[in-house]
């Protein structure tokens, strides 16, 4: 079963079951997709939706930040049980020390020696990592690895 079909079948779970603040996050993810279907005239594939997945969970963890840092915690705590539904759907993260080998072998692959060499190594890490890791995170680590 594709991550489409699980979002449907959860999104009429949802809806059996009268869960009003999953059926809503739900109904938002699905817009989105079918908004990006519509704007590319294809159908997404597994990738595609997780891309769309941690698109949605980056704004709302921005958003979180700013309306705890405004003293507007009843808008803050949405945005987290908006983030905590979406991220039931992304593949099970990746520890520390995967993403440190994850980065090694992109690195010797691409002959990676200094920062300049950056954007292919992330080309290559965000098709493997992708939903399974912060990309942010990644960036971060691949850097201090190609200045050390």
């Amino acid at each position: 079963m594709s991550l489409k079909e699980q979002l449907q079948d959860d999104l009429k779970s949802a809806m059996r079951t009268r869960d009003k603040e999953r059926l809503a996050v739900l109904r938002m993810l699905m817009a989105a997709l079918k908004q990006r279907e519509v704007d590319e005239r294809s159908e997404l594939d597994d990738a595609e939706v997780l891309g769309v997945l941690e698109k949605m969970i980056k704004q709302r963890r921005d958003a979180e930040t700013q309306y705890r840092e405004a003293d507007r915690h009843e808008l803050a705590d949405a945005e987290a049980a908006e983030i905590a539904v979406l991220e039931h759907y992304l593949p099970a993260q990746l520890s520390e020390a995967e993403i440190d080998a994850a980065i090694e072998s992109a690195v010797s692959e691409q002959g990676a020696t200094s920062m300049q060499d950056m954007g292919p190594v992330m080309g290559v890490l965000k098709n493997r990592l992708q939903g399974r890791a912060d990309l942010a995170v990644v960036s971060q680590r691949l850097k201090a690895r190609l200045q050390g």
